[in-house]
């Protein structure tokens, strides 16, 4: 594959979702060393993704949506939500748990969707170098720019979650089910419409995607308080 494809479908929207986060996080930024470790975690859960769809491959739980939406949808929505969506969702979650949760800079609510963030832009951008040999140029480029932030949307729900419950010293299990539970959610509907219907209906996906960013940008400013 030419650099060039690399860098501008990879590379490029990698580097601009990550300097996004950090100038948001400008006025109590993350140690750099941090937000690269929850990058490489990332980088992980991608790898960590693909082992967790070969164990349902081994229990024969695995199937091609693709297939599935044109010969049961019914099942590929199931398929989508129980399956890729907490699948996906859990893989990015687990190192947040066992790594982030433990530095010692994770100290405001908005640390939660930070580290969620980068570990998300780890994993999507694992996704986008494994696809770019199975994809055009145009995929890839399309895969480049929407997968990052559809990755780091449905992340920020179980970060904020798990974050909030992390610094109030509450139990992390009830935060983790339900912030997983409707991460997943959401990812699964977004798969299944972009997969399982239409390209008529696509806009319902985009809707998904703009609830869940209005959502997270009123978290952040409320979270920021007052600028400085």
């Amino acid at each position: 594959m030419p650099l060039l494809v690399v860098i501008t479908s990879i590379l490029v929207p990698a580097l601009f979702w990550a300097g996004y986060h950090v100038y948001h996080d400008r006025h109590q930024g993350e140690p750099v060393t941090n937000l690269v470790i929850a990058f490489a975690a990332g980088l992980g859960s991608g790898l960590l993704g693909q082992q967790l769809y070969r164990l349902l491959d081994m229990f024969g739980l695995r199937y091609d949506a693709y297939e599935l939406a044109v010969t049961d949808p019914l099942i590929l929505l199931i398929y989508a939500v129980l399956g890729i969506g907490v699948l996906e969702e859990l893989a990015k979650l687990l190192p947040f748990v066992l790594i982030a949760l433990r530095f010692r800079a994770f100290d405001e609510p908005l640390d939660g969707v930070i580290y969620a963030s980068f570990i998300a832009l780890g994993m999507a951008t694992y996704e986008n170098f494994f696809y770019l040999d199975y994809v055009s140029r145009a995929e890839g480029l399309a895969r480049g720019i929407t997968s990052p932030f559809v990755h780091i949307m449905f992340a920020s729900i179980w970060g904020y979650r798990i974050g909030m419950a992390h610094l109030n010293k509450t139990a992390l299990l009830p935060a983790t089910l339900y912030g997983l539970g409707v991460a997943a959610l959401a990812h699964g509907l977004y798969d299944f419409v972009v997969i399982g219907l239409p390209a008529w209906t696509r806009p319902a996906a985009g809707l998904l995607i703009l609830i869940v960013w209005l959502w997270r940008m009123n978290t952040i400013r409320r979270l920021q308080g007052p600028t400085p």
